[in-house]
């Protein structure tokens, strides 16, 4: 099971990807970069490795 620490919250993962916040919204409402629900807030975090790799990728 994954910890807390292994996941960053909008602000950190559009720093990390180059994007707005907006945009990583955007994304996560079409079902394109998919969050996940910090359990007591419900805020949205996303996997840095998951975030890393979509750069690997994307960059070649």
């Amino acid at each position: 099971m994954k910890t807390l620490r292994e996941y960053v919250t909008v602000k950190k993962a559009a720093e990390i990807l180059g994007v707005s916040s907006l945009t990583l919204r955007r994304w996560d409402n079409k079902g394109k970069l998919i969050s996940q629900r910090h359990p007591i807030n419900r805020y949205r975090l996303y996997d840095r490795k998951k975030l890393v790799q979509l750069l690997k990728n994307v960059n070649g």
